[in-house]
């Protein structure tokens, strides 16, 4: 099975997280390479937020972000990704003190510019409090025209749980934007819980659901969908080891499961190494690649037919 040509969708995949040293590089005159690379590893969690934060300082400016897209845009379309919803870190550029407005517009023409659909997904920063994931969620909505289709929560699930954010999911999803939170990543089985009754449409991550067998049973249940991301999972310790990554188990529960590279660059991944990973690590057949392929659609936010699998 060729799981270059496979047509699939990429659902949890950060913009920045997507910066390649190279790129990066253009946008910071004066850094090299090693440098980057450098400043992008990571031995725990805690510190992959730093490095995600670097990397965020790098890009300065409009135009940026959109090199960024485009050169991800073409990598994707090289692994057979027909479409695409990408997090936009809205949350930290505000915080960074930049006009959202302006860099979004950017963000926007590059992707109509593009090889393949994008739809964006506004990510504010969970523990930095109900104003600034209100102001997130304003934003999300004003820029629905304009390819975003939903709204989420990221970082620190301990310092921001989803249940102090209800009322802005109810927010977004009345104006016609999906809930798409972070949750069960690096906290327990009771921020999945959290996540739905957020509303929650998919959820990312969502892997200590493999703890709770009647969170299991909600999920499939409700047919909302887990946002795996293997490799990400490993390299900041939300689980110790491959061999201990429950997606396979999450699958054989019958919950919807959709592969994704969540920060390519930052954990040096492509979403064929993720299939090929389930293959490999997990004992996936082609059969089940299939359905993890057709689920890649078949939970998107924006209404498509997936291609012939």
């Amino acid at each position: 099975m060729d799981l270059r040509s496979l047509a699939k969708a990429e659902l949890h995949l950060h913009l920045e997280g997507a910066a390649e040293p190279e790129t990066l590089c253009e946008c910071s005159p004066g850094l090299t390479p090693e440098e980057a690379r450098a400043r992008m590893r990571f031995a725990n969690f805690d510190e992959f937020l730093q490095a995600f934060k670097w990397v965020h300082t790098r890009l300065r400016r409009p135009e940026h972000f959109a090199l960024v897209l485009k050169r991800l845009l073409e990598r994707l379309a090289g692994e057979g990704v027909r479409y695409a919803e990408i997090n936009v870190s809205a949350g930290v550029i505000l915080w960074r003190g930049l006009p959202l407005d302006e860099f979004f517009t950017a963000i926007a023409e590059e992707a109509e510019r593009g090889p393949l659909p994008v739809r964006f997904i506004f990510d504010a920063v969970r523990q930095f409090g109900r104003a600034h994931v209100e102001a997130v969620a304003e934003a999300a909505v004003r820029w629905k025209e304009r390819g975003v289709a939903g709204f989420g929560i990221g970082g620190d699930e301990a310092r921001g749980p989803a249940r102090l954010y209800r009322e802005v999911f109810d927010f977004v999803r009345a104006r016609g934007l999906a809930a798409v939170p972070h949750g069960g990543e690096t906290a327990g089985p009771e921020s999945v819980w959290e996540a739905l009754e957020c509303g929650a449409r998919r959820i990312g991550h969502g892997i200590r659901a493999a703890e709770d067998a009647a969170l299991l049973e909600e999920l499939r249940r409700r047919d909302v969908a887990l946002e795996v991301c293997i490799t990400s999972n490993v390299r900041t310790g939300a689980v110790r080891s491959m061999a201990e990554h429950p997606v396979r188990r999450l699958f054989e529960a019958g919950v919807p499961v959709v592969l994704n590279t969540d920060d390519p660059a930052l954990f040096a991944t492509t979403l064929v190494r993720e299939y090929e990973l389930a293959r490999d690590v997990f004992g996936f057949t082609e059969e089940d690649l299939r359905q993890v392929a057709r689920n890649s659609f078949r939970y998107a936010l924006a209404a498509s037919e997936p291609p012939p699998l």
